[in-house]
């Protein structure tokens, strides 16, 4: 059984890291565990900032977005010199095992340090909802939501001036936050990174939709569809004439990952936070916990490293199906 870990965040910011990170925190201490706290990531292991946590640190920070240990890019971590920094300084602090909370990048890191046979355990969250070994991942409900809400209020303003928007979503290589968006929100279409679709596909579907007698029109377009938002807003304002909307573009950005995060969002980060420290204390190691099929999972790193989740094709057919 360990008697010292740490915790840290890496990579985006994702709503309910801090739930995350007390559950870690409260859970260490109630099994008689010592639990330091990592500030900025991967920076802070190379670069020494790491304090012991105690039960007050992590009082308040329940309801609270982003990280209060911070994230940072941390280039010199890839390299050899950089990772046995980072095992040189845990041992100075006697730190036994090391919990990861992130997405695929921060992971691969936890494995770096796996592999070189220090204790590392890591836990799902990116609102991107990519990483394989979760069902969702932690921060994409509040993510999903914010985005959401975006949409509803766009559609009233785009239903008084008879006006269509594309809405730019979070999602580089991942296309999840925009397709459940589009179904959530009664879009016309969605633009993904794993599907590929024409300019004139978009078009049409918002000359049909206006056809309709519709008074508004959603596109929800993910931030690294091979369409990009101004390509798309360049073709449908040469063609606004025919489409019957005038179009209008929003993007999204970095506000989806603010706020506070939701009920769902808390709840998980409390029960993977919570069983990851547990599993680690008591000798496991090597995985990512997540949750599958309702229940907490794990899975093994080499699972998970240099992989992603798909776009479920039913759930797609179900957007297109439901924008006719």
């Amino acid at each position: 059984m360990l008697k010292r870990i740490a915790v840290l965040t890496s990579g985006g910011d994702a709503p309910g890291m801090n739930a995350a990170i007390r559950a870690v925190v409260r859970t260490g201490i109630d099994m008689g565990v010592e639990v330091f706290g990592v500030r900025h990531g991967y920076s802070g292991l190379i670069n020494g900032d790491i304090r012991q946590m105690g039960v007050r640190e992590v009082g308040g920070v329940l309801q609270a977005g982003g990280t209060m240990l911070g994230s940072a890019r941390c280039p010199e971590f890839k390299t050899v010199e950089g990772r046995n920094q980072a095992l040189s300084n845990m041992a100075e602090h006697g730190i036994e095992g090391l919990v990861v909370i992130g997405g695929n990048g921060s992971q691969t890191g936890g494995h770096a340090l796996w592999k070189m046979g220090f204790p590392t355990i890591g836990v799902a969250s990116t609102i991107d909802n990519d990483l394989i070994g979760s069902d969702m991942t932690i921060g994409v409900d509040t993510a999903l939501n914010i985005a959401l809400e975006s949409i509803d209020r766009l559609k009233v303003t785009a239903s008084s001036h008879k006006r269509a928007f594309l809405v730019e979503v979070m999602g580089r290589d991942c296309g999840y936050l925009a397709l459940m968006s589009a179904i959530a929100g009664g879009a016309e279409a969605a633009l993904l990174p794993e599907i590929p679709v024409t300019a004139e596909f978009v078009a049409n579907q918002l000359k049909e939709s206006y056809a309709r007698g519709k008074t508004n029109g959603i596109i929800v377009v993910a931030e690294g569809s091979h369409l990009s938002t101004e390509e798309l807003l360049a073709y449908c304002n040469s063609r606004e004439e025919s489409l019957g909307f005038e179009i209008r573009a929003t993007t999204l950005g970095h506000v989806q990952r603010g706020g506070a995060p939701t009920a769902y969002d808390r709840i998980l980060a409390s029960l993977l936070g919570s069983n990851a420290a547990e599993k680690l204390i008591n000798g496991r190691q090597g995985v990512v916990v997540g949750r599958i099929a309702n229940k907490v999972s794990e899975t093994p790193y080499e699972e998970v490293i240099g992989r992603t989740k798909g776009i479920s094709p039913d759930l797609y057919a179900l957007a297109e199906r439901l924008a006719r």
